[in-house]
């Protein structure tokens, strides 16, 4: 729990973390990621008991409402897409905490409004000055925001209180714009007041990386050059890109996953160990591992991008990407990109790191698969080990959380045949707790004011300057090849493996 209750012992595991007085506004309140994600975690945090009695949630929007309709719109959104069952008690306490103020971002009179909002909430719910400003808008819109927020003497806290900014990504489209964009928000508010939204980072399967490297003793030893073969994290959905024409086009899959959350996952992985899990620590280790990240030479043979053709997926015929609604059918963007890094340091010299991601391939799923090298020595016959794989440790990001361990194990009979045969480790079958949903953890942190989860600017440029190289390539040299819908991927991603004696999973 948070320093707001002063007779918990901080060191006390078993009682949850308690956000103290506070207060969350959100711009773009109509938008689907408050309506899907935010506001359904806001009640479930409420549900489990982990916001304070008087928190309070402001919309902001150009909508002609009042506050009654706002609680209608987060009433619907938390009845269709909350985790936990619906209680009215607890609806009825979070309820009188909600107001709405309708204006565009521009408008200085709405924010004068917001500021009087504030204000009451203060007087009438205990928040205590300290409000967190989500904002779920465009990147183009945060300068005026972040701005108005700082005119109208919104940004800064009066005493011990506090205001944080919240921004959801892209961070950027390159590593231009990120700095601009760092360096606006940076004038307002503090860095370590700016929190960074990466969703996958607030997964419990993404915590557990560090669990699993550090807390075990067998598997740190192995986790160097010495025994890993090659690393492959893969992002891959389903799905295609729905009504996000938008924003998807001009975006692509590597700048809209590449380079936040699968350069995360690959700094968790390849990262050393942290001297504590506090936000700096982690900071220090992950930048660290960015920093030595190494570009193949050529580009040409070690990245691939692609865009979906038209095919079949669960059942039914489905467009190409440039047959969708709002795409320029001459467009160059990436729905799959594939891509081989290497860490230049002591402990992952020469093991390459395959990151891929895409959409309308074969399922939906992100995993990290450690694949190990094969044993150097075998006493045992080919025939015996010809169904043999390479000894692999999978972590599942999603869908089915969890662990899986492959390796080789004798066949029951008089023979000694090897086969691969796996070790399972399911969240769902070895925990009673379900593990709550990314929004959740986030934005209770958020209030705690408590950063490891959430990518620090000097991360996120980092990322940039890994992925721009690659991205000007791209633009000079052709357009991306097609690949069928519901397989996995083109063939080119295929014989970039190949070249380098591997393959990739099939999940």
């Amino acid at each position: 729990m948070s320093s707001s209750n002063p007779l918990r012992d901080p060191r006390d595991r078993r009682l949850p973390r308690i956000a103290g007085p506070s207060g969350l506004v959100i711009f773009g309140v109509t938008g689907d990621l408050s309506r899907k994600k935010l506001m359904p975690a806001i009640y479930d945090l409420a549900n489990r008991g982990l916001l304070p009695p008087g928190f309070s949630l402001v919309g902001f929007a150009r909508r002609d409402w009042e506050n009654e309709d706002f609680a209608q719109v987060v009433h619907d959104a938390v009845k269709e897409h909350a985790r936990t069952p619906f209680r009215e008690e607890v609806w009825q306490q979070l309820a009188e905490g909600f107001r709405f103020v309708p204006g565009v971002f521009d408008d200085d009179e709405a924010f004068v409004q917001l500021r009087a909002t504030i204000e009451e909430l203060d007087k009438a719910r205990g928040t205590g000055g300290n409000f967190a400003f989500y904002l779920s808008v465009p990147p183009k819109f945060f300068p005026t925001v972040v701005q108005q927020l700082k005119k109208h003497g919104l940004s800064q806290g009066q005493g011990d209180s506090w205001r944080r900014a919240v921004i959801e990504k892209p961070f950027g489209h390159d590593l231009k714009s990120a700095q601009e964009l760092n360096q606006v928000v940076h004038e307002v508010f503090r860095p370590g007041d700016v929190f960074r939204i990466d969703h996958y980072l607030g997964k419990e399967t993404v915590q557990n990386i560090l669990a699993l490297r550090f807390a075990n003793t067998m598997f740190e030893p192995i986790w160097n050059r010495s025994y890993v073969d090659h690393v492959q994290i893969t992002m891959a959905e389903d799905i295609g890109i729905g009504g996000r024409a938008g924003y998807y086009d001009g975006i692509g899959a590597a700048r809209d996953v590449i380079q936040n959350h699968l350069l995360q996952l690959l700094a968790l992985t390849a990262m050393e160990e942290p001297a504590s899990f506090d936000a700096s620590s982690l900071v220090t280790e992950k930048l660290k591992a960015l920093r030595a990240v190494k570009l193949p030479k050529d580009l040409g043979k070690h990245t691939v991008r692609a865009q979906y053709a038209g095919g079949w997926q669960g059942g039914e015929e489905v467009h190409g990407y440039l047959e969708e609604e709002g795409i320029d059918p001459h467009s160059k963007t990436d729905t799959y990109a594939a891509i081989k890094l290497e860490i230049d340091n002591r402990r992952w010299a020469g093991v390459p790191f395959y990151l891929r991601t895409g959409k309308r391939l074969g399922r939906r799923v992100t995993e990290i698969a450690v694949v190990f090298q094969r044993a150097p020595h075998s006493p045992f016959d080919a025939t015996d080990t010809q169904e043999l794989g390479q000894n692999a440790l999978v972590i599942r990001v999603q869908p089915d959380e969890g662990v899986t361990i492959r390796f080789g194990s004798k066949v029951p009979g008089t023979s000694m045949e090897i086969r691969d045969v796996t070790m399972d480790f399911q969240y769902g079958e070895s925990f009673t707790e379900s593990s709550p949903e990314a929004y959740e953890r986030l934005l209770l942190d958020v209030l705690l004011g408590e950063a490891n989860l959430f990518p620090r600017h000097e991360e996120v440029e980092q990322s940039w300057r890994i992925l721009d190289p690659i991205e000007e390539f791209w633009d000079k040299h052709g357009k991306p090849e097609q690949y069928t819908s519901g397989t996995w991927g083109p063939k080119a991603a295929d014989e970039m493996l190949a070249r380098d004696g591997r393959s990739w999973r099939r999940p």
